[in-house]
């Protein structure tokens, strides 16, 4: 596929929810490669700063914000004005994904979104507990509607760069890892299959693991946080409980880690914000380093994709979590936030391809405890490269825009497959939709482990040597 290859004809209205920073850069990628009845698409944001790039299509704009009171009356005669199906692009916060894909269900209209999103209050609700804050609790009402509601429409969730792409990444690195290790095995059909090629593998655990060194070319300035992504999505989710997906090889929890009583079982969390909880990982630029444990819903769909149950027991499971260093502003922006008790600055700036220099968002999947140590395979998209092939959007969000606009080629080509994730969909198809937008595309093994130049050290640690790839060692004290 070239970069301007029209991928699939879409006739009914399409509706884009937010208009930020992902909503900006996925516009021009929908136009470039779906043909769509320019009369029957609409956006809808309650901020109108960036309209402008809206008015100039000719396109329509409703300045609003879509909430729990209105979201039927305003979206209802929108996406059933015909020809057949509507369309949801949602990009936005604040918006109930399930409540949307239950109306969605209602009027028999496609849908898709980045994240498992809940109307306002919900992570800063003190009446409710820690669990019911959590990605697993929201992950685990998605699924909920989908058991309720089998079938019909394809409603796609959680389909970004992570969560979305990684979990594509997580199959093509397991098919890498089983060919450079000899190992015979077919290529997996099913859920099963995978997660038995996982075991089989030796696979313990995933890190999610990206470093992003786009550098501004002005210094962040105090009371103010700075972000290559949503400020609002990265806070949110970072003041979330920290959590991930808790392995079976898995001795121990940490002494604050605590399980769920409901769902699936997959996930644990840990009784502090992800923004204050470090891990210690690899990617191929930086080698090892120390990312953020920040909660994400990947987390725990891959560790319950892969999954392996003998007699109703769970037999397998890979341990997964994000592991992610941020550009260096929204690292000292979560630092200032930190000090203030987490009280978020009052002013935030999203950098655009215009106030970054130079750097790359490395974005990959760190497969760990094979017969070849760890593997890592993933996007080093540079700023450079962004904006020689897309407009308006840095490299952390040509990551993420490219994502969805595979996730909705997918979804109009498999159009009555249900509620779905992204580690269902089918990995070659959405892959091959978005590589030319993810610059290079490597996979590079590393002997590195988390006890790397440890127990020698100036201070006494508390590691389990016989284990490299134990949690507890993962974890920064």
């Amino acid at each position: 596929m070239n970069d301007s290859a029209v991928l699939a004809r879409f006739d009914g209205p399409i509706v884009m929810i937010g208009f930020g920073s992902i909503g900006r850069g996925t516009l021009p990628l929908i136009e470039r490669h779906i043909t769509f009845d320019r009369s029957k698409f609409v956006v809808i944001a309650p901020d109108d700063s960036d309209r402008n790039l809206v008015d100039e299509r000719q396109l329509r704009f409703m300045h609003l914000a879509i909430t729990k009171e209105n979201y039927r009356d305003v979206l209802k005669p929108l996406l059933t004005a015909g020809p057949g199906r509507g369309m949801i692009v949602n990009l936005s916060v604040e918006t109930s994904s399930v409540e949307l894909m239950d109306f969605c269900k209602d009027i028999d209209a496609f849908y898709i979104d980045t994240v498992v999103e809940p109307w306002p209050g919900l992570y800063t609700d003190a009446k409710l507990s820690v669990s019911q804050r959590s990605n697993y609790a929201l992950r685990e009402s998605l699924l909920a509607l989908r058991r309720r509601r089998p079938g019909g429409v394809t409603a796609v969730s959680c389909c970004g760069a992570n969560p979305g792409m990684v979990s594509w990444m997580v199959k093509q690195a397991l098919l890498d890892i089983a060919r450079d290790t000899e190992l015979p095995h077919a290529e997996p059909q099913t859920r099963e299959d995978w997660a038995k090629l996982a075991q089989r593998l030796g696979v313990k655990g995933i890190h999610i693991a990206e470093r992003d060194t786009q550098r501004a070319r002005d210094p962040k300035p105090m009371g103010k946080f700075v972000n290559t992504w949503s400020v609002e999505g990265f806070v949110s989710e970072g003041l979330q409980p920290a959590e991930l997906g808790w392995g079976t090889h898995e001795k121990e929890l940490p002494a604050n880690g605590r399980r769920h009583n409901f769902g699936c079982e997959a996930a644990i969390y840990l009784l502090q914000p992800g923004a204050g909880t470090r891990v210690r990982s690899w990617t191929p630029t930086p080698k090892a380093q120390h990312g953020f444990l920040v909660t994400h819903n990947e987390s725990i769909s891959i560790a319950d994709y892969l999954t392996l149950r003998e007699n109703g027991n769970v037999i397998y499971r890979p341990t997964c979590h994000y592991a992610y260093r941020p550009c260096d502003d929204a690292v000292l922006s979560l630092h200032e936030m930190a000090g203030a008790a987490w009280t978020q600055q009052e002013t935030w700036h999203i950098l655009t391809e215009h106030d970054i220099v130079d750097g790359i968002d490395e974005l990959g999947v760190l497969l760990y405890g094979h017969a070849k140590n760890a593997y890592w395979y993933g996007s080093q998209l540079s700023i450079e490269e962004t904006r020689r092939i897309a407009p308006y959007q840095n490299a952390t969000g040509l990551q993420v825009t490219s994502a969805v606009l595979a996730g909705i080629i997918w979804m109009l080509e498999n159009p009555d497959r249900g509620i779905v994730e992204a580690d269902e969909m089918d990995f070659r198809r959405c892959l091959s939709v978005q590589r030319p937008y993810l610059g290079p595309v490597i996979g590079q093994y590393t002997d590195w482990t988390p006890l790397e130049g440890r127990g020698a050290g100036l201070f006494p640690e508390d590691v389990d040597t016989s284990d490299p790839w134990q949690f507890k060692n993962v974890l920064v004290q």
